[in-house]
Parts: C-alpha cells; structure tokens; sequence
C-alpha cells in the first residue's frame, strides 16, 4: 500500500469531520461555576448550552476533504 502523504491524511480527517458534522448537527456542553461558598457549603450551577454546526459548513468541509482525497491521488501518478 505505501506511505500515505500528509495531503491524503488531512483529507481522510476532513471527510470523517464532515460526516460527523452532517450527522450530528446539534452538540451540548455543559459548564458548572461556584455560585456562593459558606464555610464548607459550596452552591454551584450547572449551565447546558446548545451549539449548532450549520450544515453547510458540514458538506464543504467533506468536499474539501474528497478534494484533497482526489489532489492526493493524483500526485501519486
């Protein structure tokens, strides 16, 4: 098979980022903060945010990873 060239290694990441992008477009994190402290008491918050991958991000960034796929493959010959 041979070596694989850093041109087709970033593609392959691109593609996998990709589908992971259009397949899971919507992703939660959750952030927790000390909101008072008494003594040994502590009082925190845990805050959930919503982050939303826009879908068009998500299917460039597979076409450019294809296309970097394609420009690697053809260096090759």
């Amino acid at each position: 098979m041979g070596r694989m060239s850093g041109l087709m290694i970033l593609g392959i990441v691109l593609v996998v980022a990709g589908i992971a992008g259009l397949a899971i477009p919507v992703f939660i994190t959750s952030q927790t903060e000390e909101v008072a402290r008494i003594g040994d008491l502590k009082l925190q918050s845990t805050e959930d945010t919503s982050h939303r991958i826009p879908t068009l991000l998500s299917a460039g960034v597979l076409a450019l990873g294809v296309v970097l796929i394609g420009a690697s493959l053809y260096q090759k010959r």
